[in-house]
């Protein structure tokens, strides 16, 4: 007796887990996001005279806008339809 073999299929994404390629979009996103700012800064202090000043706040504005962005979009991704659950004052989570 044979048996037929089915064809392998990768499992679909579920709800709360975003597509391997969305995923990468974000790391995309981050490193370009990353890469421009630290460029403007540069490019700012070249202009103004202040060495590092502008290249640290490109750091910090680029990355730390395109962490906050990511985290909303992977969240909206993980709770589409509702809120995320928040802690109340006593400790317990909840809608």
């Amino acid at each position: 007796m044979t048996e037929e073999k089915q064809p392998h299929k990768a499992p679909s994404p579920t709800r709360g887990d975003p597509s391997p390629w969305a995923v990468a979009g974000l790391g995309m996103q981050f490193f370009v996001a990353l890469i421009a700012f630290v460029y403007a800064g540069n490019w700012l202090d070249a202009r103004v005279g202040t060495s590092p000043v502008f290249l640290f706040a490109g750091v910090f504005v680029g990355g730390g806008g395109s962490f906050y962005l990511s985290y909303r979009r992977l969240m909206r991704t993980a709770y589409p339809e509702d809120k995320p659950p928040t802690a109340s004052r006593d400790g317990s989570v909840g809608q």
